[in-house]
């Protein structure tokens, strides 16, 4: 007789997936050599390279690599300091080649048209029917780097809490972890302008990305058939072989993954450093915790929420980052917000690590991050501050020097 899988439960493990940029060392140009790191450590174009408690693999851009957990960690605390010895590893590997490895979200003056390259090697058919589709030299294919954070569930119940919570906190990420706030030279006004780029990359098939925050289906059955069904129906006519037809195509911002139990969170900037993000993903994960356990709300009360409210808070956090003023106390009241209309993005962060700080593991590993990020503002914040009000293509690439910097030390950016 076969067995059911046994999956993991609630916050049994963490899933976590950091996506760099490969640049020239001198120019910090974007450069697409993804594929000759890999090779240099496998002897061929492998997708993934296996290093112990981490792995590496590609992106759809050859200037991008992924830096992931080797399956589910099992806590957060050790996973800086592997990810800071592997980025070291990487830079080592790219010397020879004249590069080396750019944090942030987005680059700052990539040309996605004339400077994008696909994947070229296995699995490539999926990376040239998005592009048949969807073209993706555009910032919103082929630049843009994030954190991927995948939390397990192991049956319907946990799913409708975890999807429940999970929807809840997507609204005010970008308040915590934005890190991009420059395109081709400009500052636009937007702080997190990977999220803006990424949710309008599929607009020529509208289901695939939705309005960021998913819809309120709370079991596997319900997801697939309200969410993944519709993606696959649209795609068909554009996709007759199903190349893309899988749970990955989704494009929310929190996405179900049935294949492995986990709900993949897909709308936090990557950071300066390993720390920065592990320290964020700590936060998160314990919030959303918080809202499985009903700390300030019931599930009941969690599930009713709409999309709508909540995608109207995400696009003012995606724009004013720490500084979003939130007007809709229904939501301030979802985290047990004092009394009051209205607050700003940061004073709510930090309300939430003020009330649920004493109960994370590692706190004090955490804690320096934590005081940068509602002290000075998410990294975007900082970039702006540092490149000053009218920055000159110097003043914009001396910055980004050092946030090279800080990635290879592991550091945290003042700004």
């Amino acid at each position: 007789m076969q067995t059911e899988p046994q999956f993991l439960g609630l916050f049994e493990g963490y899933g976590i997936e950091l996506e760099y940029m490969i640049v020239d060392a001198e120019t910090l140009d974007v450069l697409p050599v993804t594929d000759q790191v890999l090779h240099a450590v496998t002897g061929e174009f492998a997708q993934e390279v296996e290093t112990g408690e981490l792995a590496w693999s590609n992106e759809l851009a050859l200037h991008v690599i992924e830096i992931k957990t080797n399956g589910p960690a099992t806590a957060l605390a050790p996973l800086p300091e592997y990810f800071a010895k592997d980025i070291t590893r990487i830079n080592q590997l790219l010397g020879p080649l004249g590069g080396r490895l750019m944090p942030t979200a987005m680059h700052p003056w990539m040309d996605p048209l004339t400077e994008t390259r696909l994947w070229p090697h296995h699995d490539s058919p999926i990376y040239e029917t998005f592009d048949r589709i969807f073209s993706c030299s555009g910032h919103g294919w082929s630049n843009l780097q994030s954190v991927h954070v995948n939390l397990p569930f192991a049956n319907d119940r946990e799913f409708a809490k975890l999807h429940a919570a999970t929807r809840l906190m997507l609204p005010i990420l970008p308040a915590l972890v934005a890190s991009s706030p420059v395109i081709e030279w400009r500052a636009t006004g937007v702080l997190d302008n990977r999220v803006n780029v990424y949710r309008s990359n599929s607009h020529k098939l509208p289901s695939i990305s939705g309005l960021v925050v998913p819809e309120q289906f709370y079991t596997k059955r319900d997801y697939e058939q309200n969410i993944l069904e519709p993606i696959y129906r649209d795609l068909a006519p554009y996709d007759p072989d199903g190349v893309l037809c899988h749970e990955w195509v989704n494009s929310r911002g929190a996405i179900a993954r049935f294949d492995r139990n986990t709900i993949e969170i897909r709308l936090m900037d990557i950071q300066e450093c390993p720390l920065a993000d592990l320290a964020t993903v700590a936060l998160v994960s314990e919030t959303i915790r918080a809202h499985t356990e009903e700390l300030w709300l019931s599930l009941a009360a969690q599930k009713k929420w709409k999309i709508e409210p909540l995608h109207e808070i995400l696009l003012q956090t995606m724009t004013d980052g720490d500084q979003a003023v939130i007007d809709n106390r229904r939501y301030l009241q979802v985290f047990g917000y004092p009394e009051g209309s209205k607050c700003r993005a940061v004073d709510l962060w930090q309300h939430i690590i003020e009330t649920l700080a004493p109960g994370i593991d590692a706190r004090q590993q955490w804690q320096e991050a934590w005081d940068i990020l509602t002290q000075r503002g998410p990294l975007a914040r900082r970039i702006l501050t540092a490149v000053g009000d009218r920055p000159t293509h110097d003043d914009i690439r001396a910055v980004y020097r050092q946030l090279c910097a800080c990635l290879g030390a592991g550091k945290m950016f003042a700004g």
